[in-house]
């Protein structure tokens, strides 16, 4: 059991930076600065993972075009081994154009958003994924396998999103199945149905024995068993675009807990990775290495 695994979208962004305002019907528009990054989501975690030496396989979907090779370049680049889901002739990834203003963002995204993966890709999943420490879980067609790996003792870590009907009701499958869950501040008070996130985290120990809270640029919360603890944010990180810092964080956590690091280490770990993330444009742009990860959590 020596490396993570996990399924998702593959997704590409082309960001367009230092503009003033959107460029209304008709108009053109220059930006100042122009990057392609890998976006957010679930192969940025495993993305940061890899560069933190940790072995880590991808089951995702990519086609023959310009942005799935690029994609493909970066998951080997960092340490990433992507096993491909996708059987089609046209784009098997979601590529997004991204405006970022000096207060706000915008979007346009083709794809599909999320896997639906048929008995084929579940099977493939299950073969690259049996066998790892620890799963990331998202939810979608890929239940049955998770299933699977928890009875042969894999770690799962479940990462919702934001959804306008989450509930305990509703991702009840998902959430007795998880070791672990991380909300942040907005998602744990609309499952819980809760107005503060310390109820919403003692609202979590219904399913989890150790509860995980994120509180924003704040910190994050966390509860071991019986013991509630606050770890705070790492104040020298400047905020420049937030983009990927939850992923980020999950990437320093789940770092932790391959590492059997107590949960509050944990914790520690992802603020740091998480923290580091938002000092420059894009999910993948500031990261962390294994020495500096731990030089810094020494100094907390």
């Amino acid at each position: 059991m020596d490396f993570i695994a996990g399924a998702g979208a593959t997704n590409v962004d082309l960001l367009y930076c230092g503009m003033e305002r959107i460029p209304g019907v008709g108009e053109e528009l220059y930006s100042k600065d122009f990057s392609i990054q890998l976006g957010g989501g679930l192969p940025a975690t495993l993305i940061n993972l890899g560069r933190l030496g940790i072995k880590t396989k991808i089951a995702t979907e990519l086609g023959k075009d310009i942005f799935s090779n690029f994609a493909k370049e970066k998951f080997l680049q960092n340490g990433v081994e992507p096993v491909n889901l996708y059987n089609g002739n046209g784009f098997g990834l979601n590529v997004t154009s991204a405006i970022l203003l000096p207060h706000d963002r915008t979007f346009i995204t083709y794809g599909k958003g999320s896997i639906e993966p048929d008995e084929k890709g579940m099977e493939t999943f299950y073969k690259i994924a049996s066998g790892s420490k620890i799963c990331m879980m998202q939810l979608g067609g890929f239940l049955p396998v998770y299933k699977k790996l928890h009875s042969e003792g894999t770690i799962l870590v479940l990462d919702t999103g934001w959804d306008d009907e989450m509930s305990f009701e509703k991702y009840d499958e998902y959430l007795s199945l998880a070791d672990y869950y991380t909300p942040n501040r907005k998602e744990a008070l609309k499952i819980t149905g809760t107005t503060n996130e310390k109820d919403a985290a003692y609202a979590l120990k219904k399913y989890f024995d150790r509860v995980v809270v994120k509180v924003d640029a704040d910190g994050c919360i966390g509860i071991d068993k019986d013991d509630y603890f606050f770890c705070p944010s790492i104040k020298e990180f400047k905020n420049v675009d937030s983009t990927g810092a939850g992923d980020a964080f999950l990437a320093g956590f789940m770092y932790g807990l391959f590492y059997d690091y107590s949960l509050k280490d944990c914790i520690e770990f992802g603020n740091i990775t998480g923290g580091k993330a938002v000092t420059a444009v894009g999910a993948l742009s500031a990261y962390v290495t294994e020495d500096e990860l731990k030089a810094y959590k020494n100094s907390i």
